[in-house]
This record gives structure tokens, sequence and C-alpha cells, in this order.
């Protein structure tokens, strides 16, 4: 017996394009195990450093809307070969960097691929599978990420230790070709739309009038300020604070790993049909468990559980958090991708920026866990009101759907067609515009 539509095995390519994302998470975030031998060769400090972890991110928060808008008119196909080869080829440059400032360089070129890819990438994953299958295919691209910062990240930290930090940009190169084999050989190709299908910028960048996808933006941010307020500072909280010994640090860094990808799975299998219930329960949960870690950061124990449960709860929300906004910028599925993109790396930013400043107030690191359970509950309050608008406007299409199918019939024998009131609902829905859901079908799972 075939499987239920909601329940259907994803199409391979969508695997592909969450491998290529597990070699673009394991180059932004496998620095923090490198830093040592990095700045010891190429005769920098530590901050100076650190500084290239600030750049990838803040590449990645520029370039996925710019990229995002210029490729607006290419093919899918072509765009992502062309992102992945570009992120490939600065991997590479980094590996041969004779200087600070072309390693520098490099980040950005590939930060500003890696932003555009997964753009693209997460457009072309939703375009693949029914839009009830839309954070199912989501959790393939954040399961990609959460098995780098498992897998990827430890690996690239092993390299550097033992053959040299460079090893691990080779590395990372490898597997971005890799990524593109399986995307020129796996991703089907797309024609460019012509005529009203055409994408159109100003067309798509009118859902930044709904403000249903700021609501998103807002709680994608916070989310992830959250987890990373806390998540840069672990290794001197777990070492200062819970007195853990240093070589503890990459096991417990691997055991939040694993619940990231533990909470993937968990938020991709109930996301599509509980959206709401999952946003609501894993940013809830996310706050407790990081208001607990502030109170028991002393405690060893407490320290590595509450670790563990934290990547679960923060990772729960992450395909939620990629299908809403797909959801409400429905109409603009590429700038969806980019906002979704550089939603999530703002907060990255901001977290350990915001998690800086309250160890330099002189509160040690316990605060970097209230600093982030304050965050989570900003996101808490951000979904309610996001929850409270799409429960109005959905009851109000709803009346108005059923008015507009009831009132015409004159119209419908006219023209020698029939339309259900489902039809007429949908339509009217994607009258609507901006708020994104263009049909009856993204409203059920929502309103739960």
């Amino acid at each position: 017996m075939p499987a239920p539509p909601d329940r259907a095995r994803l199409p391979i390519a969508v695997y592909v394009l969450g491998l290529s994302v597990f070699a673009l998470g394991t180059s932004e975030f496998m620095l923090s195990g490198i830093l040592q031998p990095l700045a010891r060769d190429l005769r920098v400090s530590i901050p100076q450093a650190g500084l290239l972890v600030s750049a990838f991110a803040i590449g990645m928060v520029v370039g996925a809307p710019v990229l995002a808008a210029a490729t607006l008119r290419l093919p899918r196909r072509t765009t992502l070969i062309a992102l992945l080869a570009v992120f490939g080829l600065g991997q590479v440059a980094g590996a041969l960097a004779p200087s600070y400032g072309v390693l520098f360089a490099s980040r950005v070129v590939s930060a500003l691929a890696c932003a555009g890819f997964w753009a693209v990438g997460a457009a072309v994953a939703v375009s693949l599978v029914p839009v009830t299958a839309r954070a199912r295919a989501m959790a393939v691209m954040v399961g990609g990420l959460s098995i780098a910062n498992i897998a990827g990240v430890p690996a690239g930290a092993l390299l550097g230790q033992h053959a040299g930090w460079r090893a691990a940009f080779w590395a990372v190169a490898g597997l971005a070709a890799i990524g593109l084999l399986g995307v020129v050989a796996l991703v089907p190709r797309t024609a460019v739309p012509t005529g009203d299908d055409r994408p159109q910028l100003r067309r798509e960048l009118a859902i930044y009038k709904d403000g249903q996808v700021w609501l998103a933006l807002i709680a994608t941010a916070l989310n992830g300020a959250a987890v990373f307020a806390l998540f840069s500072y672990l290794s001197p909280l777990l070492t200062d604070t819970a007195g853990l010994a240093e070589s503890w640090v990459p096991t417990v860094l691997a055991l939040f790993g694993v619940g990231a990808l533990i909470g993937t799975f968990i938020g991709g299998r109930v996301a599509d049909a509980h959206l709401f219930g999952t946003l609501f329960g894993g940013i809830i949960a996310s706050t407790v468990v990081l208001a607990v870690l502030a109170l028991t950061a002393h405690s060893a124990v407490a320290a590595i559980a509450l670790s563990l449960l934290l990547g679960v709860t923060a990772f729960t929300t992450a395909p939620a958090l990629n299908a809403r906004m797909f959801n409400v910028a429905n109409a603009a599925p590429t700038l969806a991708g980019a906002t979704t993109t550089a939603a999530f790396n703002i907060g990255n930013t901001l977290g350990p920026w915001l998690g800086g400043l309250a160890i330099g107030a002189g509160w040690g690191y316990p605060s970097v866990a209230w600093t982030g359970a304050a965050l989570a509950a900003g996101a808490v309050v951000t979904t309610a009101v996001a929850f409270r608008l799409h429960r109005v406007t959905s009851s109000s299409r709803l009346i108005a759907s059923s008015a507009a199918t009831t009132s015409a019939p004159s119209a419908h024998r006219t023209t020698g067609m029939t339309k259900t009131p489902a039809t007429g609902a949908a339509e009217s829905a994607g009258a609507a515009g901006a708020a994104g859901t263009a049909s009856l079908g993204t409203q059920g799972p929502e309103s739960r």
C-alpha cells in the first residue's frame, strides 16, 4: 500500500541538499576548534582569529537576501551549482591562504556563497514536496547542520590538531565537491518561469509589508540568539563554573550536537501537523532549560545534562521556524529562504554579543544562560502574537471565501465551471496576497 501523501518518502534531491548543508555547516562552525593553531600559524591574536567567525556570520546575514534577489530569475539548479562551486573554491583559498587578510577574504566569499545556497536550496527543497511535508524537508537540511556539529566540527578540530588547520579547509573543500556532484546528478532541472509566473523582485519584496513575515523573522532571530548566547560561552561555563576538565568540553559539545539531531528529527516529524504547537513547545522548553542551567551551573552533572536537553529543545523548533516562514511568505519562496537564513544568523551574531556584555558586566558565566532565557521568552511572546494574528486572519478568510463561493453561482454557470468551497477558499486566500497562506491546506496544521 502506498504511503499517505503527507508521509511519502522525500525526493533524493532533498537529501543531497542536506549533504551540501553538512559541508556548509562544518565550515561555518569548525573554526571554534582550530582557533589556537590558526592564530599561532598566522601570528595573530585569538580575538583577531575569532573575527573570522563573525565575518562568516555577517556575510551570511548580508549575502542571503542580496544573492537571493540577484539570482531570482536564474534557474535554481544552475544557481545552486554555481554557489556550491564558489563555496568550494573559497575553502581551497582558505587552505592556501598565505596571510590573515587572504583568509579573512576567503571566509567572506565563502559566507556569501553559503548564504545564497541556503536561501535557494531551502526554496528548492520545499518546492519538491507537498505543503504538508515542508517541515520534513527543512528538517533534512537543518539535520545536515546538526550532523555538522556532531561529526564535522569535532573532525575539523581533530584534523587541525594532528594535520594542521589547513587540512580542515581541504576536507571541507572535498565535502563541497561531493555535494556539487550530487546536485549536478540528482537535483532536477528547473526552467526559468515566464509570463505572469516570472519572478519579479518588486513582487517578492512585497512580502515585507506583511506583519506575519516580520514576526516570523523576529521569532527566528530571538530563538537563535537564545541558543548562541549560551553556546558561544559554553566552554568556559563548563570549566570555570561547573568545574569540568577541559578534556570534557568536546564531549559536551558533541552531546549538544546529538541533542540537536534528536530535536531536528522530532520537529521534522510533528511540525507539519502541529506547527504552532511545535513552536510553543520547543521555545518554552528552551526557556526553562536555560533558566534551570543558570540556577544549577555549578553542578557538572546538571550542566552536561542540560546542554544535551538544550540541543533537543532548540532544534525541535528549527524545522517549524523554517516552514512557518515559507507559509507566511509563500508568494516569494526565494526571499523566504533568504529571510530565514538572515534571521538565524542575526541571532547567531546578537546572542554572543549580548552574552559577552553580561560577562563583561561582571555577572559571571551563568549570566549567559539568563540572557538566553530572556531572549527565548521574547521569542515565546512574539510567537504568541503571531498565533493570535494567524487565528484572526484565518477566520476572516474562511468567512470571506465562503461568501464569495455562494454569492456568485451565475458566474460559475456562465463559464461552465463548478468551484467547490475549498477551491474558492484557496483562490480567496491567494488573492489576499502577502500573508502567504496560499491554500487552505496550510491553515489546518498551523492553527493547532
